[in-house]
């Protein structure tokens, strides 16, 4: 019995020291990659060496009940480096998502050994180099995501051997070589991008035998000869614009496979055999393949029908694809669980395994094709111009602003509303932006109308308003983004009822005046009249619409966006005006907003930034004025300027006249105020 005894107790101390030294490669392996990705510890502060891994306290990591790490979930966290080889000690890791980062370097070759891992996302980085074949030895991937990189070199075609791949998207990169026909092989695939590449030959026929797939988009590819015939059961979700040298039978933007002789063209020889062997002699040797559409073998439909067919076969076959995959990954979208409190908890974040988002796209400019849809969206009919509709460059894709915003995520949220939500974003060129979604419902029903409104807010160009970067429809969604330049310091109001030892930033004196000059600038612009743009009453002037740059410069919020909005939801937000005092009295009689209602709301945001309270009365210039003191924020502990601050109450005391007729104009008053020194 001792000696049972004993040996159960020497098996025990076995086991116990080989998890010891499995949880120490785990943390050797974790503290690798903070190392590479994150040196100084500004995300990944929490992974301590003296840590536990699966003690809840490191952010992003994920555990089993066993205590082996099983996912590290940090997308979008700004993180850069290279990927460390020692990540292959995370020997259980199942998920690792690292998409949205600024990862550079090449994919390490070691990775291959996470043999249990069955989602990579490692898309929208800057990762360079080939797809290491290593790859093909994780034998549970389901979902390999390496879009928007720089990856180079051709496709392996060991990937073939990932039977329980679902999803392999390449799409953005820099690869070249033929699209190896093992891919054909992948039985469980649902949806293959491979856009945006350089690849060239032919589309394997095999692709088109895959039982379960959904999708395949090799837009802007260099591929020829002709379309498998399989492919046509895809419908929309078959994508391949931009291959000059593709023709076939049934599909509406080829033009046929015709010889010289006799009629049908030959399919070009894959250039990948049964078992994978390149035939070399056999791959075509430049991206520029013959065009097949040369001499008697063209087809002789006229140019002009040609151009309005693409137009409206492109829209459909773009929307079909959305409803395709959306409809494909619907019961797939929660199986990931991701463990830490602090991760983005947004449903629409992309962490599903049957679809990822399509994002931005990697491009000099962020302005780029607006998703196009028919209906409500305005836009879908293309180009805007002369007749005063808008221009292109003004129309954001989707993706880079879902992108931006991480899919509208909570950790991005800036404000909301009934009608709106504003979310902080940031663009693929780097820049920061905020991003204002507008429900259907709340916009103009009329398409003529809500046109005009865009137009406006894109003419709208002065240092005293937030510019509109662009803006993006989407009857998809059923929504309308608004994408603005992002303001650093916030709204107005958050420097207004400063308590004292509240730790509150307190605008002196100078900046106070320098921001309700800069209003009155923004304001005296809505209303001037000018040859490229109407004059504009902004209807919404208050301390909440009145944004502060990084340097304090004042910024009027969404000036005329009630051109967008229905009646009756403009009529909603007066609640909030009228309680602070910023709706004018002739409103009440008239229900109509003018250039002096405008006014007036000034003369309120005067008498906020120089008292500095949000609750104020116009009259309590005119009994107070000659008691400058007890006018003035007292935060300022008498430093301000008697003469400026008197001529500011005057001025305020004028636009808040009761009658509207006595009120000054914006242009009187920014002449004022250049005097008041």
């Amino acid at each position: 019995m001792a000696a049972s005894a004993q040996l159960l107790l020497l098996l025990l101390l076995a086991v116990l020291a080989a998890a010891s030294s499995r949880n120490d490669e785990e943390a050797r392996a974790l503290m690798a990659l903070k190392e590479s990705l994150d040196p100084a510890g500004r995300v990944l502060g929490s992974w301590g060496r003296s840590g536990e891994p699966c003690g809840g306290s490191f952010v992003g990591v994920t555990c089993d009940s066993g205590g082996r790490v099983t996912a590290i979930s940090l997308q979008g966290r700004g993180l850069s480096g290279t990927l460390p080889p020692a990540i292959a000690g995370l020997r259980r890791l199942t998920g690792l998502y690292l998409h949205y980062n600024g990862i550079k370097g090449a994919i390490p070759r070691e990775i291959g050994s996470l043999s249990e891992l069955t989602d990579l996302y490692l898309d929208v980085n800057h990762l360079t180099g080939p797809l290491p074949v290593e790859i093909a030895a994780m034998e549970n991937l389901q979902v390999l995501q390496l879009g928007y990189n720089q990856l180079t070199g051709s496709i392996p075609p060991q990937l073939g051997k990932l039977n329980k791949l679902a999803v392999l998207a390449l799409q953005s990169n820099q690869l070249t070589g033929a699209i190896p026909a093992t891919l054909g092989d992948l039985t469980q695939l649902a949806r293959l991008d491979l856009s945006f590449n350089s690849l060239f030959g032919s589309i394997p026929s095999k692709i088109a035998e895959v039982p379960l797939l959904e999708v395949f988009d090799v837009r802007n590819n260099s591929l020829s000869g002709s379309v498998p015939a399989g492919l046509r059961r895809l419908n929309g979700g078959f994508q391949y614009v931009n291959n000059k040298g593709l023709c076939g039978v049934g599909f509406s933007l080829l033009d046929l496979c015709l010889s010289s002789e006799d009629g049908l063209k030959p399919s070009k020889p894959e250039p990948f055999g049964p078992d994978g062997t390149v035939k070399t002699r056999q791959v075509p040797q430049s991206a520029n393949t013959d065009n097949h559409c040369e001499g008697s073998g063209c087809s002789k439909s006229s140019n002009a029908s040609v151009g309005v067919l693409v137009v409206g076969v492109v829209a459909v076959v773009i929307g079909a694809a959305f409803c395709g995959i959306f409809a494909f990954s619907y019961y797939r979208r929660q199986k990931q669980k991701i463990g830490s409190s602090l991760e983005v908890s947004d449903s629409r974040l992309s962490t599903d395994h049957y679809q990822q988002k399509e994002v931005c796209r990697r491009s000099a400019s962020p302005l780029i094709s607006v998703e196009y849809s028919n209906g409500w969206d305005p836009l879908s009919g293309g180009g805007v111009g002369s007749s005063g509709e808008v221009g292109d460059s003004f129309r954001f894709n989707l993706e880079e602003v879902e992108c931006a915003t991480q899919y509208f995520s909570e950790v991005n949220l800036l404000g909301k509303s009934g009608f709106a939500a504003t979310y902080k974003g940031i663009l693929r060129d780097g820049s920061v932006v905020a991003v204002k979604s507008l429900n259907k419902t709340s916009c103009k029903q009329e398409e003529s109308d809500f046109l005009r409104g865009l137009k406006m807010l894109t003419v709208l160009r002065h240092e005293n308003l937030v510019g509109l970067r662009g803006f993006c429809c989407s009857r998809g969604r059923g929504e309308c983004f608004l994408v603005y330049d992002y303001m650093v310091n916030g709204c107005l109001s958050q420097y207004l009822d400063v308590k004292e030892g509240s730790g509150a930033n307190v605008l002196d004196w100078p900046t106070r005046v320098s921001i309700i000059r800069g209003i009155a600038k923004g304001v005296e612009y809505m209303h001037s009249k000018k040859a490229n743009k109407p004059s504009v009453v902004h209807q919404n002037i208050s301390a909440e619409k009145i944004l502060l740059d990084h340097h304090l410069t004042p910024r009027l919020s969404v000036p005329g966006l009630h051109k967008l909005l229905a009646d009756d939801v403009v009529f909603s937000t007066l609640k909030a005006s009228a309680a602070m005092g910023y709706l004018a009295p002739e409103y009440a009689t008239t229900g109509r907003f003018t250039e002096k209602s405008d006014v007036f709301a000034f003369g309120i945001v005067v008498l906020q930034v120089i008292t500095g309270r949000r609750a104020v009365s116009q009259l309590k210039v005119s009994t107070v004025a000659n008691d400058l003191d007890s006018l003035i924020d007292e935060n300022l502990n008498g430093v301000f300027s008697r003469t400026e601050a008197a001529k500011l109450a005057a001025i305020a005391a004028l636009c808040t006249s009761e009658t509207a007729s006595q009120r000054p104009t914006m242009e009187a008053v920014v002449q004022q105020l250049s005097n008041c020194h």
